[in-house]
């Protein structure tokens, strides 16, 4: 049986973000650490692995086939143009973009002309690009995707009855945090049921203990809780829309 988190309130030194470091220093995380002298780390328990070339081969997707691709995150954009690259393929002017969000859109400039491209993007989730789709729905899509592709976006366009393929271009990969093994922190964020697999793969014998673990998301919250542990913090929440709200929500009440 859970216990009450609220008797598990205890005050937050140091908090480890399962997540690469941010690349500058504006990062929230780092506004979060000074405000209330935490120690924050960063360590990605998973990484991304490209699909080669010659294995990609082998579902026998021809990327001429198609007449536009979606994009659910920057993984994607970044190996749909690598493997088009080693494939010697290149990506036709008229081929229609359609992303996830805005942030992912723009980040195609980094392989296109993003002026001269027919590009479409919704909020956050494939549901937003609903209207967009539909003024589309003759058109062949691709969805580059990893092996651990996400369902809410394969049941939208399922359901819808969208001409889509798959195309499963990179990995989700465990990642070795065997240094790890000798440190504590207070708190442990996790954004991803890959993340919470990660944990067990590298420590089998995990025990929770005092340690407070926050999940984003409501996936990562079933994983955490399908194994056993304590989901201290989430998010989000009304009260609480992002990981950082939800961390200093608690702080405010555990280091009074």
């Amino acid at each position: 049986m859970q216990e009450k988190t609220e008797d598990r309130l205890r005050k937050v030194k140091s908090i480890l973000v399962t997540l690469p470091k941010p690349e500058t220093e504006k990062s929230p995380y780092f506004d979060l650490a000074k405000k209330y002298n935490l120690k924050i780390d960063f360590r990605s328990f998973i990484h991304v692995e490209g699909v080669p070339a010659r294995e990609f081969r082998k579902d026998k997707v021809n990327l001429g086939d198609f007449s536009a691709v979606i994009f659910t995150s920057r993984n994607a954009v970044d190996h749909f143009f690598r493997i088009c690259e080693e494939m010697r393929y290149d990506v036709p002017a008229d081929l229609k973009y359609f992303c996830i969000s805005e942030s992912t859109a723009l980040y195609l400039q980094k392989y296109i002309q993003y002026r001269k491209r027919k590009i479409f993007f919704g909020k956050q989730t494939a549901a937003d690009l609903a209207e967009v789709l539909k003024k589309h729905a003759g058109e062949k899509f691709l969805y580059p995707c990893s092996d651990v592709a996400t369902e809410d976006t394969m049941n939208f366009l399922q359901k819808n009855g969208y001409n889509f393929t798959p195309a499963v271009l990179f990995r989700t990969v465990v990642s070795d945090l065997s240094d790890l093994a000798e440190v504590f922190y207070d708190v442990i964020a996790f954004f991803s049921p890959s993340s919470i697999q990660s944990l067990f793969v590298n420590f089998p014998e995990f025990k929770q203990n005092n340690t407070r673990l926050a999940a984003f998301g409501a996936n990562t919250n079933k994983a955490i809780l399908d194994a056993n542990l304590i989901v201290d913090i989430a998010a989000p929440t009304p009260e609480a829309p992002s990981m950082i709200m939800a961390i200093e929500n608690y702080i405010k009440k555990s280091n009074k």
